[in-house]
């Protein structure tokens, strides 16, 4: 009888031995999307989005994007779309739950979204869009186009130079134009280091007009308005979402503005000269099948720009502010 349990017990640590040979462990990884070129969920793709905030440039980014990609997948792509509410640390803990689950790509939308997601991943794919400057938003130095690493893009910075004859076009006796942005966007930063230069040979005078958060933006917003003959506003996320805000300060004292991007003009501004954020999603949607299904390294792939830009005016605050804008421009809807 004894030696029957003896050998009972035996086999039962012989059998529990096999198991956890055969795979009880869970110390195995599998290897991320980006190295197997398989979806990571068994058929089908699944991208995570991350954006900074909601507003009508990023959300039509955002559209572009998943159009695209469904129109090339159809139900063979997923899409787990996360917004931060303009919090960066929000974008943080997004762009880990996206790694943790194995996502085969991330869109980070904004260059908070995108310096979130290349600190959360080295190996998951990572698309930016709706950002401005790659080598700032990464801290590349002597950026050439491409990021040799697990990231590419598009870029929504429109040409300066061609903003500021807008600029000079509608106001030429203007003397004083104030930059307003946002101090914690790196990229408000370079976009109005970039257009003060060619104001400046224009013969204006410009001056930057910095707030942090929304909190302190009506102040600051009326202290340009007070100081400047035209406000420019770069492509800012907070700006794009506190319109409203800068309107109120500038319509008080009769101030034009002339902003970077439709949907800041929609809100607060005579006229832009801007690209079509859809159309710049769906230009990263592509570059995500590229990557998905044929392989592609993101890392030698060229950031891509808008190809097209369009003259818009507001008719609504030309009306109040008195302006007509000469030909060429065409009314925002």
């Amino acid at each position: 009888m004894k030696r029957n349990i003896v050998a009972l017990i035996l086999a039962a640590i012989m059998l529990m031995a096999t198991f956890a040979a055969c795979g009880g462990s869970t110390s195995n990884v599998s290897p991320s999307p980006a190295a197997s070129g398989e979806p990571a969920s068994g058929g089908s793709y699944t991208i995570g989005i991350v954006q900074i905030v909601q507003h009508a440039a990023l959300d039509n980014a955002t559209q572009g994007f998943m159009d695209a990609l469904t129109e090339k997948l159809g139900d063979k792509v997923k899409f787990d779309l996360q917004n931060a509410n303009g919090d960066p640390n929000t974008c943080a803990i997004i762009s880990n739950k996206f790694v943790s689950e194995n996502v085969d790509l991330i869109l980070a939308n904004a260059t908070p979204a995108l310096q979130a997601a290349q600190t959360a991943t080295n190996k998951i794919p990572i698309l930016g869009t709706s950002v401005t400057d790659y080598g700032t938003a990464l801290g590349i130095k002597d950026w050439a186009g491409k990021t040799g690493k697990n990231i590419s893009g598009t870029s929504d910075l429109p040409p300066l130079d061609e903003q500021a004859a807008v600029l000079n076009e509608l106001f030429p006796d203007a003397k004083r134009v104030g930059i307003l942005y946002c101090s914690s966007e790196p990229n408000s930063k370079y976009q109005s280091q970039v257009i003060t230069k060619h104001l400046t040979d224009m013969g204006y005078t410009c001056k930057d007009y910095t707030f942090s958060d929304s909190n302190d933006l009506h102040t600051v917003a009326t202290n340009a308005a007070s100081d400047s003959d035209v406000i420019y506003l770069p492509t800012d996320n907070t700006v794009a979402s506190n319109t409203q805000i800068i309107r109120s300060a500038t319509i008080d004292k009769n101030v034009p503005v002339i902003a970077g991007e439709e949907s800041i003009c929609a809100g607060t501004g005579v006229a832009t000269l801007s690209i079509s954020y859809y159309d710049l999603g769906y230009t990263t949607g592509e570059m995500a099948y590229e990557i998905l299904v044929n392989g592609a390294d993101p890392g030698t792939m060229d950031i891509k720009f808008s190809p097209e830009f369009a003259k818009k005016f507001n008719a609504k605050i030309c009306s109040e502010l008195g302006i007509t804008p000469p030909g060429g421009y065409s009314a925002i809807e």
